[in-house]
C-alpha cells in the first residue's frame, strides 16, 4: 500500500480555509501575536478567529484588521500605566485603563462587523458557564475574555457580569464547532491553581485540528513586562520554523529559539 508523506504545516494550513484559535494564559498575548505576525509573513490569512482572555485580544485584533504594525508598537511599548488603576471593587484594578487601551487597538464599533467573523469566549457568572461573544461592543468583549478573577474587576455586558474566558474554556475553541478545521495555539502553562493532569492544560486532540505548541517561551506579567517582547520574537521565530515542520498526529511542536 502506498503512504504519502506527511503535509508541512504550511501546506496543510494552505490547502482549505482554516480558523485560528488562540487559548489563554496571562500575559501571553505577546507570544499569539508573535504567531499570527509570522501566518501573516507567510500569507497564511485565517478565514475566522476564535479566542479566550490572551487569545481572545488577539483574535479581536486581527479580525478587525487592526493595524498590525501599530498593534505590535503597542505591545512592544506596554507598561503598567496602560492598564494599572487599582480601585475598590470586585478586583483590584478597575479595568478603565485597560479599556483605554483596547479602543486604540480594535477599529470597530461592533464586533458582528469584524471584516473576518471572531467567536471570544467570556465566564457568565451567574450561569456559571462559558458564553461566546460574536456581536456587542468589541472593548467590553475582549475585557470581559481577558478579566482574571481578583486582578480585574468584572465586564458588564447587558446587566450581567463576566470574568476571564479560560476560566472554563482555556482552549478558547467553545466559539468552533465539530469538524472545523483549526489552527490551534496552545499556550502551555504551570498555572498553580490547575491540576497538573487537568485536561485543560493538555492539547485537545480532535478531527482537523492541528495544535501548535511552541516549548521554552519566556513568561511575561504585569511585574516581567520586559519578557513580552521576547515571548513574542520567540513565537515568531518558533511559528516560522513550525510551518516547515511536518504535521504529524494532530500536532507541531517545536521549541523556541532562544
Amino acid at each position: 500500500m502506498k503512504t504519502y508523506p506527511a503535509p508541512s504545516l504550511a501546506e496543510w494550513l494552505a490547502d482549505r480555509p482554516f480558523t485560528l484559535a488562540m487559548s489563554s494564559g496571562f500575559f501571553g498575548f505577546f507570544a499569539h501575536f508573535g504567531v499570527v505576525k509570522a501566518l501573516k509573513e507567510n500569507e497564511l490569512h485565517p478565514a475566522r478567529y476564535c479566542g479566550s482572555s490572551a487569545g481572545a485580544l488577539v483574535a479581536a485584533c486581527m479580525a478587525s484588521q487592526a493595524c498590525p504594525e501599530k498593534m505590535e508598537r503597542t505591545l512592544l511599548g506596554l507598561s503598567r500605566d496602560h492598564f494599572w488603576d487599582p480601585a475598590p471593587g470586585l478586583g483590584l484594578l478597575a479595568g478603565k485603563r485597560f479599556r483605554t487601551l483596547l479602543q486604540g487597538l480594535v477599529p470597530l464599533t461592533d464586533l458582528a462587523h469584524s471584516p473576518t467573523p471572531v467567536a471570544l469566549s467570556a465566564w457568565h457568572a451567574a450561569s456559571r458557564r462559558t458564553r461566546v461573544l460574536k456581536t456587542g461592543d468589541p472593548v467590553e468583549a475582549v475585557y470581559a475574555s481577558c478579566a482574571v478573577p481578583l486582578l480585574f474587576q468584572p465586564a458588564r455586558i447587558d446587566g450581567g457580569y463576566y470574568w476571564d474566558g479560560g476560566i472554563a474554556d482555556r482552549h478558547g475553541l467553545a466559539g468552533t464547532w465539530p469538524g472545523e478545521r483549526v489552527l490551534y495555539h496552545h499556550l502551555q502553562s504551570r498555572s498553580p491553581w490547575r491540576r497538573a493532569n487537568s485536561p485543560a492544560l493538555q492539547a485537545p486532540l480532535r478531527h482537523n485540528l492541528i495544535t501548535l505548541a511552541i516549548d521554552g517561551l519566556a513568561r511575561s506579567g504585569p511585574g516581567k513586562l520586559e519578557q513580552g517582547p521576547v515571548a513574542l520574537q520567540q513565537a515568531y521565530d518558533a511559528t516560522t520554523q513550525a510551518l516547515a515542520k511536518p504535521v504529524r498526529q494532530g500536532m507541531v511542536n517545536v521549541d523556541s529559539v532562544y
